[in-house]
């Protein structure tokens, strides 16, 4: 099935011009939801020997509707809650889309739907934007179905770094919708010089219990593991993790380490009970339109890590040439740009950046929405586990959190 045309040039204008106009934007609708949440709960891994569930038969061709699950506040929403962009797409497509925010973490969603994933029945959803990591584990399993990229022209525009993943090479069973750094923020009132690697958040005084760390494993046990001297995207295993588990122990222990905390470490940042942690890019732009800039934001010099919120089409979904619709139009720069103003996040799509200069210059400058390569180059994508390192590391963090 061949895509139909995308919006015309106008409709593309106006789209960005509701975006210019818009007054409610992602940054001030709340503090304390983001588009990366704690994965506290390791939820099972293996098909438990069950038989590989197969590709529903697709039945696009019939039906133009689709379901799409994503995080909370991930996507454009004007002053009367509806969602631009989208709105847009019907209008250009005939294909009405039912979208939820029923992804709260990674692990939650996937203990939701993983029995009727492993029976290749529906699971009330055609597109599901999930981290990395997860991706690694449904494609592992089975429970994703391959996309027709003759169906996806605007794919072209993906950003060549992003083409070929080791948890899905080629890109074959997914397509990224938005990504972020993870890095180190700091109150610039009480740290002026700022604070640019963990090594400081361990042996500064003045942040003894005042440190913040993110309960999602790979990025915290990333970012320790990195200034460790490790590359987290290469070739690794037990020792190295072992060494930088134990220091994680050892800040929390000697009190260090104030909270480990989800989407919520924000609040401690704006309330003052934390004065550095370990952060999600995206946020600290939010918290700082809020707050008045008030804290700073680096990639460390020994490197930090990179994610991907990714398009995926679960094995029992009977939309799929739909959905590769759906994610064909978001490819369109204007359109990428549009939800880059919105959601603050860093967009996968190669000319979104000169399209938001139509939308707001400073915005388009922000290295922390469009990295540039100096902060690229120190950024890492933690390496896919194998379902065993997934198991018995996500073990050993958990029995930090618990006892923190």
């Amino acid at each position: 099935m061949a895509p139909r045309p995308m919006p015309a040039d106008p409709m593309i204008q106006q789209l960005i011009r509701q975006a210019r106009q818009a007054q409610l934007g992602r940054r001030a609708l709340l503090t304390g939801a983001g588009a990366s949440a704690a994965a506290l709960a390791l939820a099972a891994c293996s098909t438990g020997g069950a038989a590989q569930p197969t590709a529903a038969p697709d039945k696009s061709d019939s039906d133009k509707t689709l379901r799409w699950d994503n995080w909370a506040l991930y996507i454009d929403v004007d002053d009367s809650g509806d969602y631009p962009t989208l709105d847009a797409f019907t209008e250009a497509t005939g294909i009405k889309v039912a979208y939820t925010e029923a992804v709260d973490d990674n692990s939650t969603y996937y203990g939701k739907v993983k029995d009727q994933l492993a029976l290749g029945k529906d699971i009330g959803a055609d597109a599901v934007c999930l981290t990395d990591w997860m991706v690694g584990r449904l494609a592992r399993i089975g429970y994703l179905q391959e996309l027709d990229h003759s169906n996806i022209p605007n794919l072209g525009n993906l950003l060549p770094t992003l083409k070929d993943v080791d948890f899905d090479p080629g890109r074959a069973l997914s397509v990224p919708w938005q990504g972020g750094l993870t890095g180190i923020c700091w109150d610039k009132e009480q740290f002026p010089n700022g604070i640019t690697s963990v090594a400081e958040l361990w042996s500064n005084a003045d942040l003894k219990g005042r440190v913040g760390v993110l309960s999602e494993m790979r990025d915290t046990m990333g970012l320790i593991m990195l200034d460790q001297g490790v590359d987290i995207a290469g070739d690794w295993g037990d020792d190295e993790f072992t060494v930088a588990i134990d220091e994680l122990k050892k800040q929390v222990s000697d009190g260090q380490v104030r909270n480990i905390k989800g989407n919520s470490y924000k609040e401690d940042l704006v309330n003052g009970d934390t004065l550095a942690a370990i952060v999600w890019s995206g946020d600290i732009v939010q918290l700082n339109a809020e707050n008045g800039d008030k804290w700073g934001f680096a990639v460390p010099e020994k490197g930090g890590t990179i994610w991907n919120d990714n398009f995926v089409v679960p094995i029992g979904s009977a939309h799929k040439a739909n959905v590769e619709e759906l994610i064909n139009y978001y490819y369109d720069p204007a359109v990428a740009a549009e939800v880059a103003a919105y959601v603050n996040y860093i967009t996968p799509v190669a000319g979104a950046k000169e399209a938001a200069m139509e939308i707001d210059p400073e915005l388009a400058e922000n290295p922390l929405i469009f990295p540039d390569d100096a902060t690229l180059a120190k950024a890492k994508v933690f390496r896919t586990l194998s379902g065993a390192e997934e198991q018995t590391y996500g073990a050993q963090f958990q029995s930090i959190l618990l006892g923190a």
